[in-house]
Formats: structure tokens, C-alpha cells, sequence
């Protein structure tokens, strides 16, 4: 059984783009568009690993990220934060104590080989 990825970015391109690396290696995959609907299916769908963007309406990825480390149900699944925001993003979500830094980080534009680097990482 093949690992099941959560894509969430607001951009239909980069879920299409990130879908296809992942599903042409092996992964299962499923999305979500926007904050509010990654919470509905990381409870739904169990995913192993999610890819997080930050700046998604209605529920922005880092309030994901809070909501997922804040529950006991969900922070074990590693999450890799996905922004064009500028490198300093991963200092100020690693400086806070109220949740753990991302298991895993990757700044727009993303690579075949950065994706699956980093999932194959967070999920061997």
C-alpha cells in the first residue's frame, strides 16, 4: 500500500504539478484548496505526510499547521511547508514555541527532486 499524500496550495497548478511528481513515484494523493478543507481531509483521509502552502484563503497554512501540532490526533503526520514567502518564513515558524518547526520546508519554485527528497525523507 502506497503512502497518501495531502497537497494543499491554492494554486490548482502547483496541486496539479505536485500530484503528478507524486503519483508518477508511487504516492497516493488527495487536496485541498484552502485551509478549511485541508482540516476537513486530514481528518478524513488519514494522509501519511501533508504539503502545506502558507498563504491559502479562509484558513491560512499556518493556522493548519497550529491546528495539526495542537492535536493530539494529528501532529504525529509530518508536514512540509510549502511558500514563496522568502527564506526568513522558516526562522519565524521554527521560533515559535507553541508548536514544533515543520519536519520539512521547501521554497517555491519547487523540483521534481526537492518534493520527493523531502517526502521520501519524512516518510522512510
Amino acid at each position: 500500500m502506497s503512502a497518501k499524500v495531502l497537497v494543499v496550495d491554492d494554486e490548482s497548478d502547483v496541486v496539479r504539478y505536485f500530484t503528478a511528481v507524486l503519483e508518477e513515484n508511487g504516492y497516493a494523493t488527495v487536496s485541498a484548496a484552502d485551509g478549511v478543507e485541508a482540516l476537513a481531509k486530514v481528518r478524513s483521509e488519514h494522509p501519511d505526510l501533508v504539503t502545506l502552502d502558507i498563504t491559502m484563503p479562509n484558513e491560512s497554512g499556518v493556522m493548519v499547521y497550529r491546528e495539526m501540532k495542537g492535536d493530539a490526533a494529528l501532529r504525529a503526520i509530518p508536514v512540509v511547508v510549502v511558500t514563496g514567502i522568502s527564506h526568513s518564513f522558516k526562522q519565524f515558524i521554527s521560533s515559535r514555541s507553541s508548536v514544533p518547526p515543520p519536519e520539512g520546508y521547501l521554497e517555491k519554485p519547487v523540483t521534481p527532486d526537492g518534493l520527493l527528497g523531502e517526502v521520501k525523507r519524512l516518510l522512510s
